[in-house]
């Protein structure tokens, strides 16, 4: 008498979620197979569970060649460290100043190229070939403009050099290289607008090929120039610059010649060379308006972590040093959700230029179910890999120690993590970014910071305190940036998304 009606009551509610298209999580079509035991409806969850598992696929095939290009950069990054390292530890300590000063900067002119890629994969999905490239043409116009203005920006820093607190031995060898990285602002900037057209078009593996034969062109110019082999100078940390300024250039060239020259690129080269077709003012104002709010997102995000990083100094130098290791393997993990989040944000752009709202939902749910997938992966690397992992980048036993102290909050920040570039990237595939600045200040900065604070040092906490608050920072983006999704994916809000 009883079990009838729930039966009923549980299937009117399955019923009710298909209605509503919730069903692509599988949860309606199991609920009905397993309380109405229909062959049809079965087959129907089959269908369902099959369905989803191909679009996360798809999702992984986009992210993949982008995890790739991520992973070639950090071995690069290992590499130069290395490198120059066994060169001369004034070099290393000189470096590494250098390379923290421009890290904001290099994440700024990354962001500002990533609105280009709801743009054009709205237009992708449409068809809209030329104006595909004639919008490829205003962001490369307003990413060289950027590029420009972050060379004049940390070119008047340059001055000041002298004035930064630094040992007087390093400046010699800081100063140059500074100029050296400074001059290859412009040409990443050209690169990364190419990179997010290539995106746009569902297109991720041209970037990782063109960045993986850079990558080793890099780490062999930097065996060549630091050391002098091979018959050339010893330039030692001018010669790791060098070789990056290179690659740098070459990149842009590389993927501009693909463009040029491959047929099935055509349809874009004569929207970007037409001269009849215009760049009005309406164009350059959506390009921009989608890019600068990613671009000082992203940048809030970087400077709110390195300022934990003082605050770790504050406590002692086996706390940084722990801080950094946990740091470093977090990276390992953040790569894998960033290469997932550009998969996400290209593929909601391509519904959201098909006028499907609910589509967008689902891709954004289906990509968090492979990003949770993947964060529960890295908890079992972090919890059973842990303490080897963190050996390799220290031989102090107090220092290791104190990082394993830390497994815990750290595995605790990848779900927030993993969870906060899920919904910001299906955000930002809708071109609906400008609230991802205020999403990103209020997380990071007037939460994440006091948090940071008061976890650390009155909650007596140290260290722990200060990586267990990356958690509330980035759980709360993570519950600021879904609720901005579902309200711009709201039915009544199809025109401003898809316009």
């Amino acid at each position: 008498m009883f079990i009838v009606p729930l039966r009923h009551k549980i299937l009117n509610f399955a019923s009710l979620m298909h209605r509503r298209r919730i069903h692509h999580c599988g949860a309606c079509s199991f609920l009905i197979s397993y309380t109405y035991r229909s062959p049809a409806v079965i087959s129907m969850h089959q269908s369902i569970c099959f369905s989803m598992f191909k679009r996360c696929l798809t999702l992984l095939r986009l992210a993949f060649p982008v995890l790739i290009a991520q992973v070639s950069a950090i071995v690069v990054g290992f590499a130069d460290n290395i490198m120059v390292g066994h060169y001369s530890t004034q070099a290393l300590a000189a470096s590494s100043f250098v390379v923290n000063i421009f890290n904001v900067v290099l994440l700024c002119s990354m962001g500002f190229s990533y609105g280009l890629t709801p743009l054009i994969g709205m237009l992708f999905s449409r068809k809209e070939h030329a104006n595909i490239g004639l919008t490829l043409r205003a962001g490369v116009i307003a990413n060289v403009a950027v590029g420009i203005v972050l060379t004049l920006v940390m070119g008047t820093l340059y001055f000041f050099l002298d004035h930064m607190g630094q040992e007087e031995e390093l400046l010699p060898l800081i100063k140059p290289f500074y100029l050296i990285v400074l001059a290859s602002l412009i040409p990443l900037s050209l690169f990364n607008a190419f990179a997010q057209w290539s995106y746009g078009i569902r297109n991720t593996a041209l970037p990782m090929w063109i960045l993986i034969g850079c990558n080793i062109i890099n780490i062999f110019g930097n065996y060549m120039l630091i050391f002098g082999n091979f018959g050339a100078p010893e330039l030692g940390l001018n010669g790791a610059g060098l070789s990056t300024l290179f690659v740098r250039v070459l990149a842009p060239l590389a993927i501009i010649a693909v463009f040029f020259t491959l047929k099935s690129y055509k349809a874009y080269k004569t929207g970007f060379t037409d001269k009849t077709l215009k760049i009005g003012r309406s164009l350059m104002k959506k390009v921009v308006s989608t890019s600068w709010p990613v671009a000082l997102q992203m940048a809030c995000e970087t400077a709110a972590f390195s300022t934990c990083a003082v605050f770790a100094g504050w406590i002692g130098t086996i706390s940084l040093a722990a801080f950094q290791i946990i740091i470093v393997i977090g990276s390992l993990g953040f790569c894998i959700y960033y290469s997932i989040g550009t998969a996400i944000a290209i593929s909601v752009s391509n519904v959201a230029g098909s006028n499907s709202l609910h589509s967008c939902r689902r891709v954004a749910y289906d990509g968090y179910l492979v990003m949770l997938f993947f964060a529960g992966l890295s908890t079992c690397a972090f919890i059973f890999a842990g303490r080897p992992l963190m050996g390799l980048f220290s031989s102090d036993v107090q220092v290791v120690t104190a990082a394993q102290a830390l497994i815990f909050p750290l595995i605790l920040y990848q779900l927030g993590d993993a969870t906060q570039v899920t919904f910001a990237n299906a955000l930002r595939g809708t071109s609906h970014v400008r609230p991802m600045l205020w999403i990103a200040f209020v997380s990071y900065v007037v939460i994440g910071l006091p948090a940071t604070l008061l976890l650390a040092f009155p909650a007596g906490l140290g260290n722990y305190g200060i990586v267990l608050s990356f958690s509330v920072s980035l759980f709360t983006a993570a519950v600021l940036f879904f609720s901005r999704f579902m309200k711009v994916t709201r039915p009544e809000r199809v025109e401003r998304v898809t316009s």
